[in-house]
């Protein structure tokens, strides 16, 4: 049986909201004991930070269909070297994985190439085109652990119903994106001065709060576990406080990128910028930024949306939406800790507890029996991104030139280390 003891850690516990200088053994894949004697192999940290490893949800890998994009290795290790020991992938490959002989072989893959855990969601209706529900309960069979339709509204509120009635009788979460497609459909930006100065497409920031609206209506109606992907307009963060104090079954993320940008960085067209939903304005922003701390965000996340040169490289009006995030995540929630907006507990809480909660897994807390899915990291190393030294094949991240802190060390997953850094901590 193999035994490694880190020493001289300090763990963060998001679950008790706690920083504790200690120690932490696992053994065969598990955390063994916390604060016990040393055995086996021994890690001093040096006072370095122990965490459970970070649990991304709502990420893009491009394959099958766009491997040139992104694959199961490309995404693997960046996620690793990013402190992401597990990814929740949406469904929205070419083709779809509508149906479970595609998902079993995308698990296939996954399980070939990847070092990182790959936790599939499946498309909950055939092709992402909101007209013809899937399969859900072969696919949940077959390892599905959410449903969704991925960055698409379904426009038709019937078949929305029958969707959530059917995930309902599974047990299964529902992850939406809350637009209105009509309002939202074809447009860059959101409705300001400043988009209306540009000469952008744009639709009301309330688009958001109209579809979280129609959608949690129905929802209740399904009595389905709902989960409103990203909440980016005050409007709507009020909404998601307002339906939690009334029940259970809703929660709410939010991308890191909606966090720390606004509308004014899509000036002179940036097309890194380009996200959907649209940035907002800086007034929603520091209203989520100033709230972030409670419980009516839940999640935290990437967003990871993979796009090559060629489809960023337009006018931004017909550039594609989205941006790489996996490797870039934690040192950019990190700077919410810098700014003193989050302590590191609270932090973890929002990228590794509570998703691992929404989804039912035995992950995202530091406990003994539990998969010892870890990172090991300096919260204050500087660094400046230098997009062509991401490990993703795409190279679209909007931190470009940035500075961030944060330096993963080791990444291990079900004990085995899976990543490490050139200034990692010698054994």
């Amino acid at each position: 049986m193999s035994k490694t003891t880190f020493i001289n850690a300090v763990l963060i516990d998001p679950k008790s909201n706690t920083l504790t200088n200690g120690s932490l053994t696992i053994e065969d894949g598990f955390i063994d004991k916390i604060n016990g004697p040393s055995k086996g192999n021994i890690i001093d940290c040096k006072n370095k930070y122990l965490a459970p490893g970070v649990i991304d949800l709502g990420v893009h890998i491009c394959e099958p269909g766009e491997r040139h994009k992104e694959s199961f290795k490309s995404a693997s290790m960046a996620a690793a070297s990013g402190g992401v020991t597990s990814i929740v992938t949406f469904p929205n490959t070419i083709p779809v994985i509508d149906n479970p002989e595609l998902l079993e072989f995308f698990m296939k893959r996954a399980r070939e190439s990847s070092k990182v855990r790959i936790l599939p969601t499946a498309a909950i209706t055939k092709k992402v085109e909101g007209k013809e529900i899937s399969e859900l309960s072969f696919l949940q069979d077959a390892g599905a652990i959410a449903f969704t339709n991925g960055l698409k509204t379904i426009k038709d509120p019937k078949i929305l119903l029958r969707a959530l009635n059917y995930a309902s009788s599974l047990q299964s979460l529902f992850i939406g994106h809350c637009e209105d497609y009509y309002l939202s459909n074809k447009v860059s930006a959101t409705s300001s001065l400043f988009s209306t100065k540009m000469g952008l497409s744009s639709a009301p920031r309330e688009t958001e709060l109209m579809g979280l609206e129609r959608d949690t209506l129905l929802s209740d109606l399904a009595k389905v576990n709902y989960h409103a992907a990203q909440i980016t307009t005050k409007k709507s963060f009020l909404k998601i406080k307002e339906l939690k104090s009334k029940k259970n079954n809703i929660s709410a993320g939010i991308s890191i990128h909606h966090l720390l940008f606004d509308e004014s960085y899509i000036e002179n067209y940036r097309t890194f910028f380009k996200l959907r939903p649209p940035l907002r304005s800086i007034s929603d922003k520091e209203f989520i930024l100033k709230n972030i701390k409670d419980d009516t965000i839940d999640t935290i996340s990437s967003f990871h949306l993979p796009q090559d040169e060629e489809s960023k490289r337009l006018p931004f009006e017909k550039a594609a939406f989205g941006a790489i995030g996996l490797q870039t995540l934690l040192p950019a929630c990190l700077k919410l800790v810098h700014d003193k907006i989050l302590d590191l507990p609270t932090l973890f809480k929002k990228i590794s507890l509570n998703p691992a909660k929404l989804l039912n897994l035995k992950s995202g807390i530091l406990k003994e029996d539990y998969p010892a899915d870890l990172i090991l990291f300096d919260p204050d190393k500087p660094f400046t991104v230098d997009r062509f030294k991401l490990l993703s094949k795409a190279k679209n991240t909007p931190f470009d030139g940035y500075k961030l802190y944060g330096e993963v060390l080791k990444t291990f997953v079900k004990g085995n280390e899976i990543y490490k850094s050139r200034n990692a901590i010698d054994t």
